[in-house]
Formats: C-alpha cells, structure tokens, sequence
C-alpha cells in the first residue's frame, strides 16, 4: 500500500520530517499529495502510477502532463525513476503500530520505548545490571504512522552510527546528569522518575529509591552522548565504559521483527517519568 512519503534518496529532495521537540532541531514534513503532475509516494509494485514514466526523450507523469528531457522535471524524475529498485528492501513492511507515535519532550510513547528497549538490549550485550538509561532526542529524526510500518520507517528514524554504550558510575557522578539535564532540557530518560520545578530537581528516583551518592550504577546510552554529544558527557568519571558493536538501528529493528514474529503491533506508554514545570511555555 503506497504511504504519502518518499523513499530514502527521494526524502533527500521532497521530504523532510517532523518532530514536536524543537530545542536545537527542527524540520518539516511535506506530504506528496499529487497536486502539481500527480506524483506520490511510490510503494515497491506501483512506481509507474506514482512516479510517471519514460519513454525515450520524454517523461510522462501520472498525471499525463508530459515533459522532455533536458527539463529539471525530467532529471529529478529519471533519477527517482531509476533508483527505486535499489529501494524495495526499504519499503517491506516490518510491523505495525496501533496509532501514530511521535518523539517529543519532556517524554512520549515512542521515546519511552526506544530508551527502554536500548537499556535492555545494553544489559543482554554487556551482561552487566543496568539501572537507568540516557538518550537525546535529536537522535529521533521523524515520527512513525499507524498501519503499517515501513523498514524505511526506522531507517530514516535513527540514521546515525550511534553505538550502544554501557557506563558504570558512582551515585554522586550519575547525579550530577541529572542536575545537567534539569538545568538545561529534557533527553530521554529511562529507570528514572525526574521532575524538574524551576530548572531544579524537585524529585529524582532511580529504581525507586533516590540516588546513593557512594553507590555503583550502571548506565546505558550511545557513545555520542559520552563526551559532549548535545552537552552530554554521560562517560566522565565513568569507573568502566563498553562500547558495543552495536547500532541503535540495529537493536531497533531486532525489537520490530520480534514484534512482527510474535503478531503483535508496536505500541507504548507514557508514565510521568519526567516532567518539567516550565517546559512548555518556553
């Protein structure tokens, strides 16, 4: 079934995403509604009624509207003509989710499940107790849609070489996180319940019980985070840090097709595990 987006190199030119945290990112979403030559967004069986066709010199689109090579119109769709068999794989369906799910701060239902699912994978690699998880949310490059979900859903999502990490810390340096992220903006957050009142911290809760400062935790994040990605330093001090062989997208998808083997759709919640008082109104 053909979805009002484009496919991976298509994206690049006609297609932004969207995100409702907008703290040093932003972008639009532009749908292919078909209003100029009647292009859309191709599935893997329907690229002709979509995109138009070539013939020799000339581009017939789906509208009919024909145009002839040596025009823009005929370059960009050439281009998105040829390369779309190099973009099936991305178009197989490799889940489903019950309602659409955005990543936005201070925590969503999408967020929620991409830091829990990342604490738990950390834990399975490392073999190490993992007690709370740390992630940005610039890392989260666009929303999923109800229905069907595209392989090229979560590829475009989590597009970057971001590795799982595991960080062992004392309380005292883990708290010091937290007083960071109330102090500047909300990351996403998982094993944790922070509520921020006037960029301080009104109440904070690792697994229930507020932080020992002598005690040892052990944290997941991506080694982005770990000196200085998005002023994140998750790794100072850290007592042991491993950096898995991992990617964020690979544990992702290993969730997705876990879903889809079991029959069951993505969905997720939220649970008030971080709010902050001033976030909205600025």
């Amino acid at each position: 079934m053909a979805k009002a987006r484009l496919i991976a190199l298509a994206a690049l030119v006609l297609l932004g995403t969207s995100c409702q945290y907008e703290y040093e990112y932003s972008w639009q979403k532009y749908v292919m509604d078909g209003h100029r030559t009647g292009v859309k967004a191709p599935a893997a069986d329907n690229v002709p009624e979509t995109l138009g066709v070539i013939e020799g010199s000339t581009y017939t689109a789906p509208n009919g509207r024909t145009f002839q090579e040596g025009s823009a119109t005929y370059g960009v769709a050439s281009d998105m003509i040829k390369v779309q068999p190099l973009l099936e794989d991305l178009k197989t369906v490799v889940g489903t989710a019950t309602r659409s799910m955005a990543g936005y701060a201070p925590e969503s239902e999408l967020s929620n499940w991409w830091v829990d699912t990342m604490m738990k994978s950390v834990a399975r690699l490392t073999k190490r107790k993992v007690d709370v998880g740390f992630l940005n949310f610039g890392g989260i490059r666009t929303s999923l849609p109800e229905g069907d979900l595209l392989l090229d859903d979560f590829v475009s999502m989590f597009p970057f070489n971001n590795y799982l990490t595991y960080v062992e810390l004392k309380g005292s340096d883990l708290q010091e996180i937290f007083n960071f992220i109330a102090s500047s903006r909300p990351f996403v957050i998982g094993g944790a319940k922070l509520v921020v009142t006037n960029h301080q911290i009104d109440t904070l809760l690792v697994g229930g019980k507020p932080i020992d400062p002598k005690k040892t935790y052990g944290v997941a994040s991506v080694d982005f985070l770990i000196d200085g990605g998005d002023g994140m330093t998750v790794g100072k001090n850290a007592k042991q840090m491993i950096v898995t062989d991992r990617k964020v997208i690979d544990e992702v998808l290993s969730a997705i097709y876990e879903l889809q083997a079991a029959g069951k759709p993505l969905e997720y919640f939220t649970d008030g595990r971080c709010s902050y008082d001033q976030w909205e109104e600025e």
